[in-house]
């Protein structure tokens, strides 16, 4: 175990926005620590978003985190012998971090030819409040609800 927790690295804002969320999502959207190639995936994505909605890629990009961000997830806690799902808040660092993974992994997961493809679609479908996405943080909110008689044994 640590002494003590580990500093987090101040991260570049991007080029394009100027924003730091930005440069977070296409750090998580990289592979093989291809980061130009990832980023010319996300700006290519918001273009085909902006030509498929007429509104601003970027705005619609960032609704569509904020609607797949989830505020309680259920946490697996054993006790006497029984294992528990207990509903808790979600820390806000881990509400971003949750909600760029699912985006990301929901839209490899989405048929397309490219991965830009893919993404502007999964972008489009949250922003709308619909996808696997959005799909998957209602099902998180739904299982905290089914499981808020536990919520008392939280730590």
């Amino acid at each position: 175990m640590r002494k003590a927790q580990a500093k987090k690295l101040p991260l570049a804002p991007d080029p394009k926005f100027n924003d730091k969320l930005v440069t977070r999502f296409v750090n998580n959207l990289m592979w093989q620590g291809k980061k130009s190639g990832a980023f010319t995936i996300f700006y290519t994505a918001l273009e085909k978003v902006n030509k498929q909605t007429n509104e601003d890629g970027y705005e619609i990009w960032k609704r569509a985190l904020a609607n797949v961000t989830p505020a309680v997830e259920v946490r697996s806690r054993r006790i006497g012998g029984a294992t528990f799902q207990i509903p808790s808040e979600v820390r806000a660092d881990r509400k971003i971090s949750l909600s760029i993974k699912w985006l990301i992994r929901y839209s490899r997961e989405r048929n397309g030819r490219s991965m830009a493809d893919k993404l502007a679609g999964e972008i489009v479908a949250a922003s709308k409040g619909e996808g696997a996405a959005f799909k998957k943080k209602e099902d998180t909110h739904r299982m905290a609800e089914a499981n808020k008689a536990f919520a008392h044994f939280r730590v």
